[in-house]
């Protein structure tokens, strides 16, 4: 498992070429990921599929870029899924895997009916960072914690991180 993890890993290194921007963030996002399932003792399968969809939940964003000139929230979730289930088909990931993966990606900045324990780690991994790297203030912060997040670990990780009551 570690070892497709970590090809996928590189795959997406290379995907985002010349991006380090993106490919810091991908990383951060699976760290995240993986700390949060391994702390809430997730199952290996959901964890596998939580950690994959991690790393390429955003694989839309230079598709978007490149067919629309931006890549706002939508335009990834509507490019990602063809280039992720290409790159996971590639890599002899199971259809099964390919299709929550595809899922996943085409769904995470969809907040409401967020329906599986690998969907709302994702989410919160995905906030997790984009809190610091879009700089939000403390108050924003608290407001999408309370809204969103679930996961005991993940609310505890955002409090020590940006120093808040939750």
């Amino acid at each position: 498992m570690n070892n497709i993890i970590n090809t996928l890993t590189h795959k997406m290194i290379l995907f985002n070429n010349n991006d380090p921007k993106r490919i810091q963030h991908l990383i951060k996002v699976h760290s995240f990921a993986k700390l949060i399932c391994e702390m809430e003792n997730v199952d290996l399968h959901t964890k596998f599929i939580t950690e994959c969809a991690s790393l390429v939940h955003d694989i839309g964003i230079k598709p978007a870029e490149q067919k629309y000139g931006k890549c706002n929230g939508k335009l990834q979730e509507q490019e990602g899924p063809t280039y992720a289930y290409d790159l996971l088909t590639e890599l002899n990931f199971k259809p099964s895997d390919i299709d929550r993966i595809c899922y996943l990606i085409g769904h995470h900045h969809t907040y409401n009916n967020i329906d599986g324990l690998d969907y709302q780690i994702l989410v919160e991994a995905d906030f997790l960072v984009n809190f610091y790297e879009d700089g939000l203030d403390k108050e924003t912060i608290k407001k999408t914690v309370n809204k969103i997040f679930k996961t005991p670990y993940a609310i505890k990780l955002c409090s020590i991180i940006y120093n808040l009551r939750l």
